[in-house]
């Protein structure tokens, strides 16, 4: 990985700074998604009305879209929220949730997609029907390894000028001209509701910190998240204890234990 910091330093980093992170995130994953973030040592805000959402866009230190539960009032509030970031020097992430499912959410993400995210973080049948493929997604599930997915982000991240981050059993991240695969997590995790949508909002919090580096910063994030449910999955008998065992795995690593168990691997691009 060609950054100086390493996740370990990005971890701490982030932990010092406490950066306010404007979450639009859907319903089912509001809750989980800042205790994730309190967790981890950031501070969600989760705005997302069209009177209030761009005004705080420019104040957060980073912005989160996620498409998952979208209506015409979420979506009001997203575009003006990625336009204010944009106008104010912040990075914003996008989570194009099922977008291939319906007209309505294929519209919409092409309009976010104009607004030039920094970061798209999606699941392998996202990013392979974003890049214009033909994926084997049924709904909010992937039914792609990210194997097949990693051409489509090289390409979506070239096209796009974004950090492009596939996520699965092995996570891909690339800028178009550096990759990595990050393994570790655990089984449980799909089976516990929004933990990806949650990992958006923590590659916010990390590009918030490292907005000059947004390749790191989602590489730490994701790091985070597969040492935290690699943790939790050791000692958990199911997804209900796996749940606040991640919390708690997520709450009390460090940068030393971070920097020790990542596994990330250089991929070629």
């Amino acid at each position: 990985m060609t950054t100086a910091k390493t996740p370990g330093t990005a971890l701490q980093a982030m932990r010092d700074a406490a950066p306010l992170v404007q979450c639009i995130t859907n319903y089912v994953a509001m809750n989980i998604a800042a205790n994730v973030m309190l967790a981890a040592g950031a501070s969600p805000a989760m705005v997302h009305t069209e009177e209030e959402a761009g005004e705080f866009a420019a104040i957060a230190g980073a912005l989160t879209v996620n498409i998952g539960t979208l209506s015409p009032d979420f979506l009001n509030g997203m575009r003006v929220s990625a336009r204010a970031a944009a106008e104010a020097g912040r990075p914003w992430v996008l989570d194009p949730v099922a977008h291939y499912a319906t007209a309505f959410r294929r519209d919409a993400v092409a309009e976010l997609m104009a607004l030039r995210p920094t970061i798209i973080r999606g699941n392998a049948s996202e990013i392979i029907a974003l890049a214009g493929g033909q994926s084997a997604g049924r709904g909010v599930d992937s039914g792609d390894v990210v194997e097949r997915a990693e051409g489509a982000a090289v390409m979506l991240a070239r096209r796009h000028g974004a950090v492009v981050a596939a996520t699965g059993a092995i996570d891909f991240v690339t800028d178009g001209t550096q990759a990595v695969r990050i393994e570790g997590g655990s089984p449980l995790m799909p089976q516990v509701t929004a933990l990806g949508c949650s990992l958006t909002c923590l590659v916010g919090a990390f590009a918030a910190v490292e907005p000059e580096a947004p390749f790191a910063a989602a590489v730490a994030a994701l790091a985070c998240f597969a040492v935290a449910g690699e943790r939790a999955g050791r000692d958990a008998a199911g997804p209900g204890s796996f749940g606040w065992r991640f919390l708690d795995a997520l709450s009390v690593l460090d940068a030393h234990g971070l920097d020790a168990e990542a596994r990330i691997t250089i991929a070629a691009v």
